[in-house]
């Protein structure tokens, strides 16, 4: 087709957004659906006769109202009141009535006086929360921290986790391997917190025959087994400096020199290294590598703690109930145990809920779990204490909680299911659950 074709014609705005490959979608001030592309479309099953003038939280969330009702932070004060480019994370459902996360990058949209006239949003789909068991929840800073694993995670960039022990940071680093462009590659970790100097080499970079008495064999180190995957260095502050001479070193060729030998090995490993302790301080005394540290840096995360993200807890709680043998029949908790798990603090974060839940199951028995079988590792919630809440944990317990008394029973599931013909997300707004804890109920009325 030569330029004389498009002699006199200029192509529509629709043929326009039509030739981007992602979804997108205009949408206006009063949260209504101006244009959107074929992609959008498609995706959330609507045809364009039908979509034009709907609320988008309508389409997108399948709720009667805009997201910030429901606790997400909604990029349109930012792009109408700032007008300022913005980027979220969001849980939206596709066609099929799946849930999905998804990261929504929306810009404003100016007329000739420079004021904002609509918001484009640009939709990219991330990942399925029913299918992702590595982070589990939708507050504000699981979606802050998902939002830049998501942009980390298909590169080859060194990542730094930091954060408080317990609070799964080897979960993190799953999910960037997850994410990653090398997905199916091997995922190995090293603690470095629990091996010696010499045992810290021998597993990193492995051994030749006769390198130390007794070594009978050459051995592999993990840096050769993690080949085309992912390495995570738990406790890279337990290094030793001679061994954080040797990991530069690894990081800046890519090769690796096993103990006893002469030659270098190429190695093709997407490192992520962790810490609980403060790093920076660390170099600051000389007991951590400058030139290191900013190499392992170059892209820090920091994971919060448990307590900074409590309205999560039903659902992680839930989730290591799903995963113990029977656990599932003390699925959804009871809103009174609930309240007692979001009044503590836990300072031995996810891994600490964790092991109260498991002690849970085995201390109710045959009964539901109660109060009464919540055993805390560093005494009693602040509430039991007489402890004043502060005002933020106070909203987030009573937001939780107004959940949680909604929370119902299979025949419900199944007498809501048949009200709205099967259709998930609105079967589960007609109950007041998440849409998790309908599809722990339906798998359970299937394996019945």
């Amino acid at each position: 087709m030569d330029a004389k074709t498009f002699t006199g014609r200029k192509p529509s705005c629709d043929q326009i957004i039509d030739i981007l490959p992602d979804p997108f979608v205009v949408i206006d001030a009063d949260y209504r659906i101006i244009a959107a592309n074929r992609s959008y479309r498609k995706r959330y099953g609507i045809e364009a006769e039908q979509l034009i003038g709907r609320h988008c939280y309508e389409v997108s969330h399948h709720a009667q109202a805009p997201c910030h009702h429901y606790g997400e932070h909604c990029p349109m004060e930012t792009v109408f009141g700032d007008k300022q480019t913005t980027q979220v994370m969001h849980v939206h459902f596709s066609a099929d009535d799946r849930p999905e996360y998804v990261q929504i990058q929306a810009t404003p949209l100016l007329d000739e006086h420079g004021e904002v006239l609509y918001m484009g949003e640009f939709i990219y789909p991330v990942s399925s929360p029913e299918d992702d068991d590595l982070l589990i929840g939708r507050s504000r800073p699981i979606l802050r921290m998902t939002s830049l694993l998501q942009r980390v995670a298909p590169t080859m960039t060194t990542v730094l986790l930091t954060g408080e022990s317990g609070a799964g940071k080897e979960c993190v680093a799953k999910y960037l391997h997850q994410y990653s462009s090398r997905p199916n590659g091997p995922f190995v970790i090293v603690d470095c917190g629990t091996l010696g100097e010499n045992l810290i080499e021998n597993e990193l970079f492995g051994s030749e025959k006769g390198a130390y008495t007794g070594s009978t064999a050459r051995k592999k180190g993990l840096f050769e087994a993690a080949h085309g995957g992912t390495l995570l260095i738990d406790e890279v502050c337990e290094l030793p400096l001679a061994l954080q001479t040797k990991l530069l070193r690894v990081l800046e060729t890519g090769t690796i020199r096993r103990i006893g030998g002469t030659e270098y090995h190429k190695v093709d490993v997407r490192v992520v290294a962790a810490t609980n302790r403060d790093i920076q301080q660390m170099v600051d005394r000389g007991e951590f590598r400058q030139d290191l540290y900013y190499r392992l840096s170059a892209f820090p995360v920091h994971v919060p703690p448990l307590r900074e993200h409590k309205s999560d807890i039903p659902a992680i709680a839930e989730h290591f109930l799903g995963r113990i043998e029977d656990g599932d029949r003390h699925i959804p908790l009871a809103p009174e145990v609930i309240e007692m798990l979001l009044a503590y603090d836990y300072p031995g974060n996810i891994r600490e809920l964790r092991n109260i839940v498991e002690r849970a199951v085995i201390l109710t028995g045959d009964g539901p779990i109660g109060p009464e079988h919540l055993v805390f590792e560093h005494g009693e919630p602040s509430r039991l204490n007489g402890a004043t809440p502060t005002v933020q944990a106070a909203k987030v317990a009573d937001r939780v909680l107004a959940s949680a008394r909604h929370r119902v029973d299979d025949a419900a599931v199944l007498a809501a299911l048949e009200e709205t013909h099967g259709h998930r997300a609105r079967a589960a707004q007609l109950l007041g659950i998440s849409e998790r804890t309908l599809y722990r109920h339906v798998r359970r009325l299937r394996k019945g």
